[in-house]
């Protein structure tokens, strides 16, 4: 594929911004918005005292072509690290001014996690956008509800569920180029394709879907005449559900997940070859789950089971010995949640729970064997959270959770969440301070540099906001200020005389403030603007790749047959740093200032058939750095179809 593919993309866009001119008859229902992060059952929105993040389906829609962590970092204090960098490159996970460790991540309603991990994170480059229906995220200590991980914030996805027809499925295919901001190179390189078949017959449903994903083109590493690296992920997920009657029902899930990438060495100075033939990657995560829901006269109870291996092999090559290590990774995870939801009036209800989790790891390699036998353990976590939603405009959500732990011991997380809304003004004002908890990792535990005397790090958020909606609720506007204290940090220590090092619990605190900031002003039903602002300021100990500032604004439009959307990002200058061989020190760096401009289009060829997009990313072709000495994207385009059944 040549010129050709730019020119079919050029003229796609502009044959479909044509039909964008065209009227319509199109009606939108606007229905009162459902969360469920804050209580882990379905209430209003406007009933919550947090300010919930949601991503719809719609969204999702006006967003083709980008994958999750593109999605991700748009959101009002998210910011996902290289997200703009080649598909294989890890991903840092900034909330808050907190990391990866601190964010935890739910994929219908159970946890999921990388045991063998150095901060029992989850990798989100293994979930593919298109499996998935909503996504929540709630920001703050969350620990009440969401146990350890849950420091800085929740990101609650919710997959796509089976369609109510007996018989009903879609298949795409999209492929783009993959360009630096250097290059122009107009053959397709970025390949993504996949098909679902789903429905219901009787009281059954069923979901079967297929995704994969192929990208070459760049190298990670950024320099001259370095070779492309490459990333393939392949997803499969089956899910079957069962509705015995109104009251009871169940689920079953079970996904199969696969990545396989090269990448390449840390930077280590600018007159150092940060490239690599041989580095790769190899990680496959198998899950399954079991989800039983009973409803009752006075309320509801569920269970959220999972149990989740993930294996991964690493080659890395040797500089010191000419050769190439291989380690190897495997861990495991099983949680059972048990929760109910008991309504004593209209006003107040009840969630009682208790959420059970099990670990452990392996590592081998030339210098490390760390056995399963020797490296595990278990939390056992009851927990509870009343809610109040009174009549004249005041909640209230409180809750604790008494962690037990099998090697720490014990540790308890609570909540304290108030907001009131005006009854003569369209004004909510919400407050909370909220505790939680970070479980050292099996890694930090028992790993080659373990440490068994690390106890859990500690974290306090409160937070102080708004939320209006003006001119008919055609206008919302809200805002958050925050305070984050963070204690008993994990931290690595070097003996600068034996040179032992280990994993120690830092004997100090660190603050993190800031303020999130949105609005939304739906002009008609058609066309929609909005955008956000996020300030970040957190101390120097905690400062690497956040910026002080960020901003997101996107233009939505909604024509008879398809929609377009541009929309526009701006990201302050980051602290980074890193160690230079060439003079054998850590030097630090600033990242400058980079501007992204996006577009995307749809149009229905035939409805509810067949769906074309394009999409155009980073239009003014910026080039920046994300993480010091590693490629970005430039500007890049794709085209892709959907063909409903």
């Amino acid at each position: 594929m040549n010129k050709k593919f730019i020119g079919l993309s050029v003229f796609t866009l502009a044959t479909a911004f044509a039909y964008a001119q065209e009227t319509d008859t199109l009606k939108v229902t606007n229905l009162k918005e459902v969360v469920v992060s804050d209580t882990k059952f379905a209430q209003s929105k406007e009933k919550s005292g947090k300010i919930i993040e949601v991503i719809t389906s719609q969204d999702l829609e006006a967003k083709k072509g980008q994958n999750l962590a593109n999605v991700l970092s748009q959101v009002a204090g998210v910011e996902i690290n290289g997200n703009q960098s080649f598909g294989g490159k890890n991903l840092g996970y900034y909330i808050r001014g907190g990391r990866n460790r601190q964010v935890a991540i739910y994929i219908d309603g159970v946890p999921v996690t990388d045991a063998s991990g150095i901060n029992l994170e989850y990798d989100l480059r293994l979930i593919p956008v298109e499996q998935i229906e909503k996504i929540e995220v709630m920001k703050g200590a969350s620990s009440t509800l969401y146990g350890t991980g849950a420091a800085t914030g929740v990101i609650n996805i919710t997959l796509k569920k089976s369609a109510k027809k007996e018989i009903s499925g879609n298949a795409y295919m999209n492929m783009g180029t993959q360009n630096t901001s250097e290059t122009s190179k107009t053959s397709a390189q970025d390949f993504n394709q996949g098909v679902s078949l789903n429905g219901t017959i009787n009281k059954v449903s069923y979901m079967t879907t297929l995704n994969s994903t192929e990208t070459k083109g760049m190298s990670e590493a950024a320099g001259e005449n370095f070779e492309e690296d490459s990333f393939s992920r392949v997803n499969v997920l089956q899910k079957m559900g069962f509705k015995a009657n109104d009251q009871l029902s169940f689920e079953f899930f079970g996904n199969y997940d696969r990545i396989k990438n090269t990448f390449d060495n840390s930077f280590d100075g600018f007159i150092a070859n940060s490239d690599d033939l041989n580095n790769n990657s190899f990680s496959e995560q198998f899950r399954i789950g079991f989800l039983p829901k009973y409803k009752y006269n006075k309320g509801e109870f569920a269970i959220n089971a999972g149990v989740s291996t993930i294996d991964r092999t690493i080659n890395i090559s040797n500089s010191w010995s000419g050769t190439v290590d291989t380690y190897n990774y495997t861990g495991r995870t099983a949680s059972i949640d048990a929760f109910n939801k008991y309504n004593f009036s209209k006003q107040v209800y009840l969630v009682v729970g208790a959420q059970y989790q099990y670990f452990d790891m392996t590592q081998k390699d030339a210098y490390t064997d760390v056995a399963r036998e020797g490296a595990k353990f278990n939390l056992l976590d009851p927990y509870a959270t009343v809610v109040f939603n009174s009549e004249f405009g005041l909640n209230i959500n409180a809750g604790a959770r008494f962690n037990t732990h099998s090697e720490y011991g014990n540790q308890v997380v609570y909540n304290f969440n108030p907001s009131y809304s005006f009854e003569n003004l369209p004004l909510k004002v919400l407050a909370s301070y909220s505790t939680a908890f970070i479980t050292p990792s099996l890694y930090q535990l028992y790993g080659p540099y373990g440490n068994l005397d690390l106890t859990p790090e500690e974290n306090a958020t409160a937070e102080l906001g708004f939320e209006s909606q003006l001119l008919d609720k055609k206008l919302t506007i809200n805002a958050v200020g925050f305070y984050r204290e963070e204690g008993n940090t994990f931290g690595f220590y070097t003996n600068p005389v034996t040179f032992v090092s280990n994993y120690i619990n830092i004997d100090a605190t660190f603050n993190a403030k800031g303020v999130e900031a949105s609005i939304r002003y739906n002009l008609s039903e058609r066309f929609n603007i909005g955008g956000n602002y996020t300030f970040t300021e957190v101390e120097k100990q905690l400062n690497r790749l956040i910026p002080k500032h960020k901003g997101n604004v996107d233009l939505n439009y909604k024509f008879k047959r398809g929609t377009f959307g541009i929309n526009y990002q701006f990201v302050d200058k980051r602290s980074d740093a890193y160690y230079d061989s060439n003079i054998w020190a850590t030097q630090a760096v600033n990242l400058a200032t980079y501007q992204l401009v996006n577009s995307n289009i749809s149009y229905e060829l035939l409805p509810n058939r067949l769906q074309i997009f394009g999409a155009v990313t980073n239009i003014l072709n910026d080039d920046f750095q994300e993480v010091i000495g590693y490629n970005t994207r430039g500007r890049n385009y794709k085209l892709g179809l959907n063909f409903l059944f």
